[in-house]
């Protein structure tokens, strides 16, 4: 058995966990709300105020399914109600970032600001111009915009200029040498 599939999910008062005979779990709290369409393998049931996920067969790739399927259904019930958020910090001279309207504005040491379409579900706020924190109820979704925004100047190892995480460690390289 697997030891995250078999351990039921909490769901918390004011989630709303809706099970389709086709195995679509939607998971709504107030506006919010997340689907994900389970394998067929899995068989998805309520019970007492937790969702609960067994197999049908004992396959390799089904006991696989068995806890990401689990992990993707916690992810949406954790997102409706706290939510996921990532933050990223600017280092470097004259890196700032701003939010205009529906996109976000990077000066990055480029000869021309980047202009990010901010998706739909996420939102993005602004601290001191060098710090962005991307937040959304989709995990998947902050952490694909958070990596995306990264992706514009990743941090560069020896001045350690660039977009970074919050939380990311940057392994400093020596630059040259004098020479004799």
């Amino acid at each position: 058995m697997s030891r995250i599939g078999k351990l039921p999910i909490t769901v918390e008062k004011g989630v709303e966990v809706n099970i389709s005979d086709a195995n679509i779990v939607t998971v709504k709290n107030g506006k919010k709300s997340e689907v994900i369409n389970v394998n067929p393998s899995l068989t998805v049931k309520l019970e007492d105020g937790s969702v609960v996920l067994t197999r049908n067969n004992d396959e390799a790739q089904t006991r696989a399914y068995h806890g990401l399927y689990r992990t993707l259904i916690s992810n949406a019930v954790q997102g409706v109600t706290k939510g996921w958020q990532k933050t990223l910090e600017l280092n470097g001279v004259g890196y700032r970032s701003a939010v205009k309207g529906k996109s976000l504005e990077l000066n990055l040491g480029y000869s021309h600001p980047i202009n990010y379409a901010i998706p739909e579900g996420i939102e993005i706020k602004v601290e001191k111009n060098t710090t962005v924190h991307v937040s959304g109820s989709s995990k998947a979704l902050v952490g694909q915009v958070a990596a995306k925004i990264r992706s514009f100047r990743p941090p560069e190892p020896y001045l350690g200029k660039g977009v970074k995480y919050s939380d990311e460690v940057i392994k400093r390289k020596a630059g040259k040498s004098a020479g004799k």
